[in-house]
């Protein structure tokens, strides 16, 4: 099946109107045909790369984001690619090979860019198939649940700074919104196979989901440690101290405040009936909260 127009052979299939509950039937056809409806057939191979001026060009490079963004969507390709050759429902496997499919464009992009600027990168990891496809997926998509949520307010931060001037931005928007899709597709998904995995296989899935969290925290933790690898670290200190980094002095409850109107800005647009990530936005209120009653004690 041709990834970028497999979508067709679904569409007399109309979506359905009214309550949907999660787990059923109907769930499933609005969140997949959601992400395969709103797909972007842009090549990364015509993207025109702005001319940047020499010193907007310098602040870019030196970002030390490029060498764990590259590699970060070469996994996600890979992870969501092997998780769907193992997917015999044919709605659902072609919207995870859509997914599969735009998380290796994100990375085309990114190589791309990192060409027409002249950014040096470190040597490229091996992109192994993981030997739990189903864990492997969950990984990326609840890690990209972390990563579009603080992306989306540095990006507006980039943007209105004029760090990155508007045909840059322009030229990566596209990405931004299928950061947004690809989070609505897999909270989705989640709930739908919660609700619909045979009894024997919840204990077990209830675990990996742990599991993941449990890594991801801790690869947070480590980071903010500066321990790990130099990569690590370098995504660590944009995480922490991005704003910075893009010449932006902004208080944390400030950027906490810009990442969810973002995160809600960008998912506005979708179906009201699918869910939202809500664990980290949940979070950012709940520290929003905590700081500003630690401020109101303080004063």
């Amino acid at each position: 099946m041709n990834i970028a127009t497999g979508h067709h052979q679904f569409e007399h299939q109309p979506i359905p109107s009214g309550p949907i509950p999660l787990g059923s039937e109907a769930h499933k056809a609005l969140f997949c045909r959601t992400l395969l409806e709103t797909h972007d057939p842009y090549r990364p191979a015509l993207i025109d790369w702005p001319e940047l001026e020499p010193d907007t060009r310098d602040k870019i490079v030196s970002l030390p984001i490029w060498d764990i963004a590259v590699a970060t969507e070469g996994r996600a390709g890979m992870n969501v690619k092997t998780y769907g050759e193992g997917v015999v429902d044919p709605l659902l496997k072609a919207a995870i090979d859509m997914n599969g499919f735009e998380e290796s464009r994100h990375k085309i992009v990114l190589a791309d860019m990192v060409q027409a600027y002249g950014i040096e990168l470190a040597p490229e990891p091996e992109y192994k198939r993981p030997r739990d496809p189903e864990f492997s997926f969950m990984r990326t998509g609840y890690s990209e649940c972390i990563d579009s949520f603080f992306g989306f307010g540095l990006f507006k931060l980039a943007k209105d700074s004029g760090f990155f001037p508007e045909e840059l931005v322009e030229t990566f928007e596209p990405v931004m919104r299928e950061e947004g899709r690809h989070i609505l597709f897999f909270v989705n998904w989640v709930a739908w196979w919660r609700r619909t995995m045979p009894f024997w296989r919840r204990p077990w899935f209830e675990m990996k989901v742990f599991a993941v969290w449990l890594v991801l925290i801790l690869e947070r933790v480590s980071m903010a440690r500066g321990m790990g690898d130099n990569t690590k670290a370098q995504e660590n200190n944009f995480t922490l101290n991005g704003s910075k980094e893009l010449g932006v002095e902004v208080s944390f409850p400030e950027l906490a405040q810009i990442c969810l109107a973002e995160n809600d800005r960008r998912l506005a647009p979708y179906d009201q009936r699918l869910i939202r990530p809500r664990f980290v936005p949940a979070m950012m209120r709940l520290a929003l909260r905590f700081t500003g009653k630690a401020k109101g004690e303080t004063g």
